[in-house]
């Protein structure tokens, strides 16, 4: 029995490494495609998707060869097993080097047992990320001043851990935001140190940041807009003295309102709501309005 499994597993392993090499030849002659193209008027026309959950690996590569990058380092959190990241094709095509952070340490033991761990520079914690402990995780890890790219995608915080992260100060952010949360007005889930949005709201649609809220902490960052995915929920934001010839957006120009339906009914089942119904769901919710400072209810 043993023999037979580990004749399965070698054969399982090789499938997935012969399945990553075409993958990859495939996502190499994209990313050449990519590094041509002029200035886009909307960057999801670069979207190609490789190892990301969408086609932010597109948007990535168009958006390295358009900056002035010199330190080719990246963060990200909330990677889960890494499997489906933004950067995990920066680490394979471009043999950047990273940090990744995950609450899980099923997740980390994962990535860490994963031939890229040791096949390139690659950085895995295990912690819960508040904006407390976001700063000394990313020093541990020996990363300071400039990097290339910060991807934050942790479901909650997400605003607050932005704003708190002043050690490292990226060309690029990927930051996550909630489209339900709508366009018009700057809100945030208020911190909570301990959010879970499984536990914040059984329909898994209150958590983090409206785009609007994230584009005013850009600002007072010192970055600026340049767009948002195709599917809704990335943001990406160019260091100012970095833009070259990027056109910077506002929110009106920049917003896409995400198609996704992974709402949950109050017993945990998927219940599919569409547009306006996702709102009327969590409305009466508590948000702040980082523009006032005031909490105030979706």
């Amino acid at each position: 029995m043993k023999k037979l499994f580990n004749v399965m597993h070698h054969y399982l392993y090789n499938i997935r490494k012969s399945q990553q090499t075409d993958i990859l030849l495939l996502g190499a002659l994209l990313a050449r495609q990519n590094k041509a193209l002029p200035i886009l008027e909307n960057i999801a026309d670069a979207e190609f998707k490789v190892f990301s959950q969408a086609g932010d690996d597109g948007i990535i590569q168009y958006l390295i060869h358009k900056v002035q990058i010199h330190r080719k380092i990246f963060i990200e959190f909330g990677v889960e097993n890494y499997v489906e990241s933004n950067t995990r094709f920066l680490l394979r095509h471009d043999n950047w080097s990273g940090l990744v952070i995950d609450g899980s340490r099923k997740a980390i033991e994962y990535i860490m047992s994963d031939d890229i761990y040791y096949q390139h520079d690659l950085q895995a914690f295990e912690a819960f990320i508040t904006k407390d402990n976001i700063n000394d995780l990313i020093s541990s890890a020996g990363i300071s001043g400039e990097i290339g790219l910060l991807s934050v995608d942790i479901d909650g915080n997400d605003y607050w851990v932005w704003k708190a992260i002043d050690v490292v100060q990226p060309v690029i952010v990927v930051a996550e935001y909630n489209s339900v949360f709508g366009m018009d007005r700057a809100l945030t889930v208020p911190y909570k140190s301990d959010f879970v949005r499984s536990v914040a709201h059984y329909s898994y649609l209150y958590f983090g940041a409206s785009l609007k809220a994230l584009c005013l902490l850009a600002e007072e960052k010192g970055y600026s807009l340049v767009g948002c995915n195709a599917i809704g929920n990335n943001a990406y934001f160019v260091r100012k003295d970095r833009m070259g010839e990027l056109k910077a957006l506002n929110v009106e120009e920049g917003y896409v309102e995400s198609q996704f339906r992974e709402s949950r009914n109050k017993q945990g089942q998927l219940n599919y709501l569409r547009g306006a119904q996702r709102y009327a769901c969590i409305q009466g919710m508590p948000v702040v309005n980082v523009a006032t400072g005031e909490t105030e209810v979706l």
